[in-house]
């Protein structure tokens, strides 16, 4: 039996995941495959601004249906580094392609947080497609 390939995507309420988000469609869309969005949470996601609420869900899960593409939303909240969620998620999806949006960052603030996108960039075994947002 074939797998269906799928397109990853790490998402957040922001312009940075509009913009990853956007991306993923149109690769998807591109493609023929599916896409499965990952948004994680902190361990207390209810005052987590990054984890989406139910009315944010609904959303995207209407705009993810007109955009004719099949789709899964996972949520996450085990406590997990955002990146290693992304990561697990599309070895476990079997992804072609994992795609992150990405902030402007000081060379001093990547030094002394990390980032995330790097690590995903580093950690995944499939390409990964790296957007910023328009301003």
């Amino acid at each position: 039996m074939l797998r269906r390939m799928t397109v990853v995507v790490g998402y957040v309420p922001s312009a940075e995941g509009q913009a990853a988000l956007d991306a993923a469609l149109e690769e998807a869309g591109r493609r023929g495959e599916s896409l499965h969005l990952v948004n994680v949470g902190s361990s207390d996601a209810s005052r987590d601004p990054k984890f989406l609420d139910e009315g944010e869900v609904e959303r995207l899960g209407a705009r993810l249906r007109s955009a004719g593409v099949d789709f899964e939303i996972e949520q996450l909240v085990r406590g997990k580094d955002p990146a290693d969620e992304v990561v697990e998620a599309a070895e476990r999806v079997g992804a072609s392609l994992v795609v992150i949006g990405m902030r402007r960052r000081s060379p001093t603030g990547k030094l002394l947080f990390g980032s995330q996108a790097q690590r995903i960039l580093l950690d995944a075994d499939c390409p990964v497609l790296a957007v910023k947002a328009t301003r």
